[in-house]
């Protein structure tokens, strides 16, 4: 029984001391890796945000926007709140109209007025609902 006793304490102590030794150990990625996938992050943000920025700039994005009496101010204000997907898919339409833009057109199709427009109103309505 004295046996018995003794190996169960001997069981119990190394249950409650082995847990407690693994937790101490490193995480599953470096720290410079963690490092790197936040900055990576931070930059491809920043990037995303520029190129909404640089579209707002336009001229013929100023135009349309004038023409339909939108506010190129509040939706310049709004891209700094934008995160995440949100900011992601702003960046990729702003991207599209570039392009279109950026095609050696002399002036602006219905189709890329439209990419335009439908930009602006969702850059608007996503800050109004926040």
């Amino acid at each position: 029984m004295r046996m018995l006793a003794s190996i169960l304490v001997v069981v119990f102590s190394l249950v409650a001391v082995i847990p407690p030794a693994y937790a101490q150990t490193s995480h599953a990625a470096p720290q410079s890796i963690l490092d790197a996938a936040v900055q990576d992050h931070v930059a491809t943000t920043a990037a995303d945000r520029e190129t909404v920025l640089r579209l707002l700039e336009r001229p013929e994005v100023q135009a349309v926007a004038g023409d339909i009496g939108l506010d190129l101010r509040r939706a310049e204000s709004a891209i700094s709140t934008l995160e995440g997907q949100q900011l992601t898919d702003v960046a990729a339409q702003a991207q599209q109209v570039e392009k279109a833009l950026a095609g050696g057109q002399s002036r602006v199709t219905i189709s890329t007025t439209l990419i335009i427009i439908v930009l602006l109103v969702l850059i608007l309505i996503i800050v109004a609902v926040d």
